[in-house]
């Protein structure tokens, strides 16, 4: 056996540790209805240990409050499943960690737990840079997977976390001709 995992997680999980290595950048997580898939994908990888520097699995709303430092205000407002827990729980990751980039994930995986708001399948993740001039937003996408069991939801949803992971690629730019 190669590996436990589903081999499209692993062959991007393997671009993610390549681009990054590459790089010399370094990532950690932040990982709630995925309950640590991103970061196992991750070290499937012979020498992840050289671009993942940590992974918190902050399951329940405590753990976001004390491993990440996500304010009890925010979850108690917007809920854990929002962009504002989202962007706080990456934050918190940088802040305990000497990555470079965070990834979040918090979401509904099913089969109970939904809403009319927030049904089954709700997602949001959150990406969050320590140094990136361009980078002046907050990047955070709430995706709604059509999924029919717990395990589609985590799976689709750490294909997406493991997308974000990966380096922005900015296209060159052409040169303008002088009159």
């Amino acid at each position: 056996m190669d590996s436990l995992l589903p081999p499209d997680l692993v062959a991007l999980a393997q671009q993610v540790i390549d681009a990054h290595r590459e790089r010399g950048t370094t990532i950690a997580l932040a990982e709630s209805c995925t309950g640590g898939l991103v970061s196992a994908a991750l070290t499937e990888i012979p020498g992840s240990s050289a671009v993942l520097d940590r992974a918190f699995i902050s399951y329940s709303n405590d753990a976001k409050m004390e491993m990440l430092s996500v304010p009890s205000d925010l979850i108690e407002t917007f809920g854990a499943v929002s962009i504002a827990v989202a962007w706080s729980m990456a934050q918190g990751a940088l802040e305990h960690s000497s990555a470079d980039l965070a990834v979040a994930i918090t979401g509904i995986a099913g089969p109970e737990g939904g809403s009319e708001k927030k049904p089954v399948g709700t997602v949001i993740f959150a990406r969050a840079r320590r140094k990136d001039p361009d980078d002046k937003e907050p990047a955070a996408e709430l995706m709604k997977f059509a999924c029919t069991t717990r395990a589609e939801v985590r799976h689709k949803a750490a294909i997406c976390a493991l997308e974000l992971l990966l380096p922005k690629v900015t296209p060159p730019v052409e040169p303008t001709e002088q009159p």
